[in-house]
């Protein structure tokens, strides 16, 4: 019989079960998580042998969603189902993030961890959920982990904190925010806001931190119980003779190099001077060549940080708090629908708005939700952005990703289907990237969409903070480029208005990031916000008064849900009918409500006056025009409104 083990904690206000031993021995470490009747199987293994010819810990993290965990079978032809939803990319990224730098610096072993949700019940969403049975997987396993991590959603409705609140208490809260952590400090942040402020997104964080001790202590319990004894696996290391050579010889050099505020010419220039050291070390270090190049990468990092930590200098120039120059421009593109140039140093990103019919909304089939989404945000980053060649491809998991963050940032201040009815589509194409380019398509999304005259309720701008830190000295950068991004600690996206915060997003490659360092960051995120605001509004202040001629109109009438029949026609085929001699677009909801677009004014007029014939009542004394369909002995039958006959 099989011998499983299980440890539970109470979180919010529900009870998390985890067990292992049952399911998937032959993975490195599988659990079964339980919440409610949501079940979760967390598994991680792990290669035999390191990956040779590689400098980086490869880590594969993926969310394998299940429709018949929610008893629905996949819709469309294909019922196995093809690439991962949207939701199952987010997933997988949140499970990543947290995880990724709580490895052991130099492992080479792949590692693959899989999170599927076997049963889901909405009130007890498995995304977080998934989180914390890949971390315990990890924490029972055999393999090198610095963990575990705990996870949990927290939302706030009215003022109160609900701590993992239901799919329907998410969709109403104003706060949104997965914090995740180890039993010291938080290490990752992803989230949204109704323009919440700084203080309260902080008071959320520290509520939420509580429940992920509780979550960590009993993954190390279950691993006391039955976790196996950690694998020793040989971990890469630079010699430490050649790292001090390089040290000894070209620190002096590679800062020089570093000091340039181009960074084509500051990549060539570091590029340059860590060839000139591969070649002049080769003879004293020979057929060592590679070991050599990345002791000089190491000792390039460290010389970019010592810069900042003990200097105060970026390598572009700046101070810790300045951010880069900034110029927008709007009505770019004649024909779209709205457009904004939004350009932060040498990051630049051109945002499209397309205005279309509500019939035109995103179908969301989830396994938490089936839905019409009428806001959509995507982000394309395209390969000459950073001066290279590359094919391209389907859009990746981090593109995903930042298109879904900038569409979080905006989706509080977009007006509702209800008091505009369009289906918004934003499409922000990088043309050129160093550093933040998805808080650079937060600002052109919003020029995007005051020069389309869609009437949002503030502007948001989005600025990302970085952090170098050691053990005596923690500096916070505001606005950083790739290259701080790259060999700093902390990546902390902030977005919102003047107003408050309305999404957020924070990576860390250290064991977490100081209450007093995450308050500072916060801070002065919210200033350079409203300076990004000031020079946003240089361009455009407010939402322009109309809509760009070339947008389609949209008509709304009511008729009663009775008469919704009479105007769609057996098969449909009345309402094709006056789409065809309109050219119109013709939306009906179940309530009565009809939203007919078109591009031409006249036609939807014209579409709308065949919609009212076909559902007004017939009155008594009215005077009608009609066409005779057919003559009788007994009189002319004349069609007086669409469908309706009278006889004279």
């Amino acid at each position: 019989m099989t011998q499983c083990t299980s440890v539970e904690c109470t979180i919010g206000n529900r009870t998390v079960v985890i067990e292992t031993g049952k399911v998937a021995k032959q993975a490195n470490g599988a659990v079964l998580l339980r919440c409610g009747d949501t079940i979760i199987l967390g598994t991680a293994t792990m290669s035999s042998e390191p990956r040779e010819a590689v400098d980086f810990f490869p880590l594969t993290c993926d969310y394998e969603e299940r429709k018949s965990a929610v008893g629905k079978i996949s819709g469309g032809f294909v019922k196995r189902g093809g690439r991962p939803s949207e939701k199952a990319v987010l997933t997988s990224r949140l499970i990543d993030r947290p995880i990724r730098p709580l490895f052991p610096k130099g492992m080479r072993n792949d590692v693959q961890v899989i999170a599927m949700p076997l049963s889901v019940q909405l009130e007890c969403q498995p995304d977080t959920l998934a989180m914390v049975a890949a971390s315990a997987a990890l924490t029972v396993s055999d393999i090198p982990f610095n963990g575990p991590i705990g996870a949990v959603r927290i939302g706030m409705i009215n003022g109160e904190f609900i701590i993992n609140p239901s799919v329907e208490e998410q969709n109403v809260a104003d706060l949104d925010l997965v914090v995740a952590g180890t039993k010291e400090a938080v290490t990752m942040l992803e989230g949204g806001a109704n323009q919440v402020p700084e203080e309260t997104v902080l008071k959320a964080i520290s509520i939420a931190y509580d429940e992920i001790v509780k979550l960590c202590e009993a993954q190390e319990e279950l691993a006391q119980k039955a976790g196996k004894p950690k694998a020793d696996v040989p971990l890469y290391k630079v010699d430490p003779e050649i790292l001090q050579a390089v040290r000894d010889t070209s620190a002096d050099a590679i800062v020089e190099a570093l000091c340039d505020p181009d960074k084509a010419s500051r990549e060539n220039s570091t590029n340059e001077v860590k060839q000139e050291i591969v070649d002049r070390l080769a003879e004293q270090f020979p057929e060592r060549e590679a070991e050599i190049g990345e002791a000089a990468e190491q000792v390039i990092k460290e010389e970019f940080r010592r810069l900042i930590l003990e200097r105060g200098i970026r390598v572009d120039g700046r101070t810790p708090e300045q951010i880069r120059d900034i110029w927008c421009e709007v009505g770019l593109l004649p024909r779209v629908h709205g457009s904004g140039l939004f350009t932060r140093g040498q990051t630049q990103v051109l945002t499209s708005l397309t205005l279309g019919s509500l019939d035109d909304a995103q179908i969301v089939d989830s396994l938490e939700e089936d839905a019409e989404k009428h806001y959509m945000h995507f982000y394309n980053f395209l390969p000459f952005s950073t001066g290279e060649t590359r094919p391209l491809r389907a859009p990746g998991r981090r593109e995903v990703g930042h298109g879904a963050l900038a569409e979080r940032a905006l989706r509080y201040v977009v007006p509702s289907p209800e008091e505009f009815p369009y289906t918004l589509l934003l499409m922000s194409e990088v043309l050129e990237s160093n550093g933040s380019s998805s808080m650079a398509s937060v600002c052109g999304s919003t020029l995007a969409l005051m020069d389309g005259g869609v009437q949002i309720k503030a502007p948001i701008a989005g600025v990302a903070m970085g952090l170098v830190s050691s053990e005596e000295k923690n500096v916070v950068l505001t606005d950083i480029i790739g290259a701080e991004d790259f060999n700093g600690d902390m990546d902390l996206k902030v977005a919102g208005s003047r107003n408050g915060i309305t999404a957020i997003q924070m990576d860390t490659k250290i064991g977490g990031i100081p209450d007093d360092v995450l308050k500072q960051a916060l801070e002065h995120a919210k200033d350079a916000r409203v300076y990004i605001l000031d020079e946003m509004a240089k361009a455009i202040a407010e939402p322009r008064p109309s809509l760009s001629p070339y947008a389609p109109r949209v008509f709304v009438i009511e008729i009663h849900p009775d008469k919704i029949g009479d105007v769609i026609g057996p098969g449909g085929k009345i309402i094709k009918r006056i789409e065809a001699d309109t050219g119109a677009k013709i939306y009906i909801e179940q309530d009565g409500h009809v939203y007919i677009t078109s591009v031409d004014a006249e036609g939807g007029e014209r579409a709308l006056k065949m919609v009212d014939d076909i559902t007004r009542d017939v009155k008594i004394g009215e005077t009608y025009l009609g066409k005779v369909t057919r003559i009788e002995s007994y009189g002319a039958f004349i069609e007086i409104l669409p469908g309706r006959e009278g006889m004279v």
